[in-house]
């Protein structure tokens, strides 16, 4: 059943050597990793205004050099991730360049911040979505939490049957989000050249406002840098994009770098020209469409389409996530469960952690994830910051052709990237000090997967100029828990000793009348085997035929003899069946896996029926 089930969610298990039919075209994959950054215009330039409002309306004329400074970040960030592609084609971004150039712990930094970014990502833009649709229909306003979940649940599925079929499908979303930007931008500034918006509705520029400060700039500023979220997507999963991979990836990124400044420079504008001002009932981007086109059908479109791609923007955290958990499982960071491919080719269980983690973190916060999202700033602006640090470190010990052009850029946005984290925790400390115990306590936990694969692999490797021992003549002793007279025993016991002679059947018993019944049957049987009956007074199975198996061990060990322990087991054929029968077997093997130097051994009896 549950085959079937997962058959029909995920389609066709796909070979190996189709992995190529699972890469991405440029137009797909700007779709599938753009979605974050591109959704974030449709926030961005509120952000700012919110900030601003706090002095005046007046103060609105300094959303465009703001916003200047944001699209200045914007292009610093994309030429360095540019960089960072050619440099590191197998992907991994932030965390690859701060390993490579910062050292170990800084690049465990980045990709800590990352992959809980991107679990933030998902969570904060399905609730935002949410919002969005119980909005728009007011009754389904109770179940916004089972609304975000199930949101959550397909998104998952749909990546799970791989990238190209979750790409064809989300691709559309997207491209009618920016289409429908498009259409408003041309239409706000048709309408701004031929005069049909009041003179009066903003600020002019240069305006004096008392009580505007630096600090108020900066805070503004920061809060726009929001719409830079998800640009580093790309760089971390260069992997997915067809060959040539690391020149497909850079001009994909270029033109998501390029399609974003145009949104955002667009919205900027209008928002400003048409005297937009924050509202708690209206978003800035639903004030223009209805003050451009007034509540007709594409206004409606517009707040459609802005609701399924601030939803899907969620899907470049599911495209980026699986492919930095492989680049830090690969690096013994993460257990290597990460680095396994599903069966559609996808790194399936990078795709259900993030699922799972989102939809946790949607439940615990009721699905209102507002607070979360200066946290979600400060996780993508850390990496920002280590990757330019690490480029900056990569071109002075290199020194490569134009070393120093490539220098500057990369001094100016770690510069700025700093400002705007230094700003973060001064001025919204109460959201983000967790960042300040998570950090530590991701490097601890990478450090502590670390050393247990690498003490594991001490323990396991193997010095092949040493000569294989011969092991033809030890001898075995083979023990079989016995519950009974069965054909599962009969089974198990032809399998003992066709390993050796030496076997000894063991039976615990809780009573006297139990063990002389079964030492009779034992002896009608006649097996050829053994039997070793225990009487437990506490009716012990588990603990009894342990403490068995230690004394036959500290005898045997002595002569060098190999205890083997062959536990019979019934499998039965329905799954709901196994509930309807203790787990003594089950219970005895756990127990017998800590126990050293005794090998184990199952031999499963296939029930019929």
């Amino acid at each position: 059943m549950f085959h079937k089930i997962k058959r029909i969610l995920i389609g066709r298990p796909l070979r190996t050597n189709e992995l190529h039919h699972q890469k991405l075209n440029n137009l797909k994959a700007l779709a599938i990793l753009s979605s974050d950054a591109l959704s974030s215009v449709a926030y961005g330039p509120e952000q700012i205004l919110i900030v601003l409002a706090t002095v005046s309306m007046l103060a609105f004329w300094y959303l465009l050099p703001i916003a200047v400074g944001v699209l200045v970040l914007l292009v610093v960030l994309i030429l360095s991730y540019r960089k960072i592609i050619f440099a590191y084609p197998g992907g991994g971004g932030a965390y690859m360049v701060a390993k490579e150039n910062l050292g170990t712990n800084f690049g465990l930094i980045a990709g800590g911040s990352l992959l809980i970014d991107y679990i933030l990502t998902v969570a904060v833009s399905v609730s935002a979505g949410t919002d969005a649709i119980t909005s728009a229909f007011p009754p389904f306003h109770p179940f916004t939490v089972e609304i975000a979940v199930g949101l959550v649940a397909v998104i998952t599925l749909l990546n799970l049957r791989g990238l190209t079929e979750s790409a064809t499908i989300l691709a559309y979303p997207v491209y009618l989000f920016v289409f429908a930007l498009a259409i408003l931008i041309v239409g706000g500034l048709y309408q701004a050249v031929t005069g049909h918006v009041p003179a009066n509705a903003h600020t002019a520029i240069g305006t004096p406002v008392i009580g505007i400060n630096l600090f108020l700039i900066l805070k503004a500023f920061s809060s726009g840098c929001s719409a830079l979220t998800g640009v580093e997507a790309i760089s971390n999963a260069i992997p997915n994009f067809k060959e040539p991979a690391p020149k497909n990836a850079a001009f994909t990124l270029s033109i998501m770098g390029l399609i974003l400044g145009s949104l955002f420079s667009g919205v900027v504008f209008l928002a400003y020209w048409y005297g937009i001002a924050p509202s708690a009932t209206e978003t800035a981007l639903s004030q223009l469409g209805s003050s451009i086109f007034g509540r007709n059908g594409f206004y409606y479109f517009i707040q459609a389409v802005t609701a399924m791609i601030l939803v899907l923007a969620a899907n470049t955290g599911f495209s980026a996530f699986p492919l930095l958990a492989f680049n830090l499982a690969k690096d013994k960071f993460m257990p290597r469960a990460f680095t396994i491919r599903g069966d559609r080719l996808a790194y399936s269980n990078g795709i259900i952690t993030l699922g799972l983690s989102s939809i946790l973190l949607i439940i615990a916060f009721e699905g209102h994830t507002e607070n979360l999202i200066p946290l979600y700033a400060v996780g993508v602006f850390i990496p920002f910051s280590l990757s330019q640090t690490g480029m900056i470190v990569k071109w002075i010990r290199s020194k490569p052709e134009d070393w120093k052009s490539k220098l500057i850029v990369n001094l100016l946005g770690a510069f700025i990237c700093y400002l705007i984290l230094i700003i973060f925790f001064v001025t919204k400390f109460e959201h983000v000090w967790i960042a300040l115990l998570f950090i530590p306590a991701c490097i601890f936990i990478f450090q502590k997967i670390y050393h247990h694969y690498e003490d594991v692999g001490d323990q396991l490797r193997i010095d092949l100029s040493a000569k294989f021992d011969d092991m033809e003549n030890t001898r075995n002793l083979v023990i079989v828990p016995v519950a009974g007279i069965t054909k599962v025993v009969a089974q198990s016991l032809v399998y003992a000793k066709s390993l050796s002679e030496d076997v000894i059947a063991v039976y615990v018993g809780s009573s006297p009348e139990e063990i002389e019944r079964m030492e009779k049957k034992w002896e009608k049987w006649q097996t050829g085997v053994r039997l070793v009956t225990i009487f437990s007074l506490y009716r012990s199975v588990t603990a009894s035929l342990s403490e068995f198996i230690d004394t036959i061990k500290e005898k045997t060990n002595q002569s060098g003899t190999k205890v083997t322990v062959i536990m019979p087991q019934f499998i039965t054929k329905k799954w709901w069946h196994s509930f309807l029968h203790n787990q003594t077997g089950f219970l005895i093997l756990a127990r017998l896996l800590k126990t050293k130097n005794v090998n184990i051994t199952i031999v499963p009896y296939q029930l019929e029926k």
